[in-house]
């Protein structure tokens, strides 16, 4: 059997913080993407987002960046936040 990459993974069950989003299973809940880095992509970013009154965006229903099973899901959508992060000439 094939070792997970423990790159994938990071709980930092000491943060005051900890869990940042309800969940019944803390102890997969991954802190290593605790800024969402598809935030920037809005509609598009695929979690189980909001918007409130003056219009901004938030995420404190969605636990997508932090379930265990997602690393490869974030990763292969960087490419998409890097392209609305670029310098526009």
């Amino acid at each position: 059997m094939k070792q997970p990459k423990k790159a994938c993974f990071f709980s930092h069950q000491e943060c005051e913080y900890f869990p940042c989003h309800v969940t019944d299973r803390p102890e997969d809940f991954n802190c290593l993407f605790c800024y969402c880095p598809l935030y920037p992509l809005g509609e598009d970013c695929g979690g189980n987002y909001s918007y409130n009154a003056q219009g901004v965006k938030s995420c404190s229903q969605c636990i997508f960046p932090h379930e265990r099973s997602n690393y490869s899901a974030i990763l292969s959508r960087l490419p998409e936040s890097a392209k609305i992060a670029r310098k526009k000439d």
